[in-house]
C-alpha cells in the first residue's frame, strides 16, 4: 500500500490570510509589546513559538479560535487579515438565531452526537470553534464508476462537524477533508454529487468498509473493499443492479498500484 505523508495544501484565501496576518503583527509588536511567545501562551493547549510562525508563515491554516486570539491580541478585527473566516463567523452566527416565538427542536436522544447541531449564535469566536471542527472542502471527485481524473485540485471552502460527533468515530480533524462522489455505481449508500468526508488517517484496508483509491489510470474512485479467503481484494460497487457494475479483484502485489486516499466515514446529499 502506498502511504501519503503530504501535508495538506493551503488555499489561496489561506496563504493571503497568513500574509496580512504577518503583515500586521510586523507592525504593530513593537507598539503592542508582543512577541510569538505571548501569543502561543494565549492559544494556550500546548503551542508553541514555532505553531504561531507558521501561521504567519504559509504553512498552518488559521482556524477561528486562532484568528480570534490573533484579533484579540492585535487590536484588530479578524476581517482585517481573514475575510473568509470573518464573513464565516458572521454566516454562521446569524444563520443560527431562531425567530421569535419559535420552539427549540425535540431532539429524541439528547446525549447522542451527532453531526451537526445548532451553534453558538453570538460572536463567540472561541465558543463556535470550541465545538465545531471546519473541514477542507476540495473542488475534487471520486468516482463511483470508472474514475475520475482531479489534474486540479482546490479548496472551495469549509464543513463544519461537531467536534464531539467526530471523538465519537475516533476521528482527528486534521486529518478529514470532504470531496465529491461521481456516478451510481455506490448507490444506495452514496448517490451521484454527494458529499464524502474522508479520514485520510485510515489508509490499511479494512474488510466491507468503503474507500476513495487513487491509481494512476482511472484516477480516484470510491468503492467497497472485500477482502478474500487468499488475501486478495475485491473493488465492489454496492449497485448491482442489470450487471453492469461487476467485482474487480486485485491481487495483493497489484493492490500496490493504488493508493487509499482514506476511508469514506460520512455522506451528505439529497434524498
Amino acid at each position: 500500500m502506498i502511504k501519503d505523508s503530504r501535508r495538506l495544501p493551503l488555499a489561496d484565501w489561506q496563504l493571503e490570510d497568513s500574509d496580512r496576518l504577518k503583515a500586521i503583527f510586523q507592525k504593530k509588536r513593537g507598539a503592542l509589546k508582543l512577541t510569538q511567545e505571548k501569543i502561543a501562551a494565549e492559544l494556550g493547549d500546548g503551542v508553541t513559538q514555532g505553531a504561531v510562525s507558521h501561521f504567519m508563515n504559509r504553512r498552518t491554516a488559521l482556524s477561528l479560535r486562532a484568528a480570534a486570539v490573533f484579533a484579540r491580541m492585535l487590536e484588530v478585527p479578524v476581517a482585517e487579515f481573514s475575510p473568509v473566516l470573518a464573513e464565516q463567523l458572521e454566516r454562521l452566527s446569524s444563520s443560527l438565531t431562531p425567530p421569535q416565538g419559535s420552539l427549540p427542536p425535540k431532539d429524541p436522544d439528547p446525549t447522542a452526537p451527532t453531526a451537526s447541531t445548532p451553534l453558538p449564535a453570538g460572536d463567540d469566536v472561541k465558543a463556535v470553534d470550541d465545538k465545531y471542527a471546519f473541514i477542507p472542502q476540495y473542488d475534487a471527485r471520486a468516482a463511483a464508476g470508472l474514475g475520475s481524473e482531479n489534474p486540479h485540485v482546490e479548496i472551495r471552502a469549509t464543513l463544519a462537524f461537531k467536534r464531539d460527533w467526530l471523538r465519537a468515530k475516533g476521528a482527528n480533524p486534521q486529518n478529514l477533508i470532504v470531496i465529491y462522489a461521481e456516478g451510481e455505481s455506490m448507490w444506495p449508500t452514496i448517490s451521484d454529487r454527494d458529499v464524502m468526508l474522508i479520514d485520510r488517517s485510515k489508509i490499511e484496508p479494512t474488510n466491507k468498509q468503503i474507500y476513495v483509491l487513487v491509481g494512476a489510470e482511472k484516477g480516484a474512485i470510491v468503492k467497497r473493499l472485500i477482502q478474500t479467503p487468499i488475501g486478495d481484494w475485491i473493488l465492489r460497487s454496492d449497485n448491482n443492479e442489470g450487471g453492469g457494475n461487476p467485482d474487480r479483484v486485485i491481487s495483493r502485489s497489484e493492490f500496490n498500484e493504488h493508493r487509499i486516499l482514506g476511508r469514506v466515514i460520512w455522506r451528505g446529499g439529497d434524498l
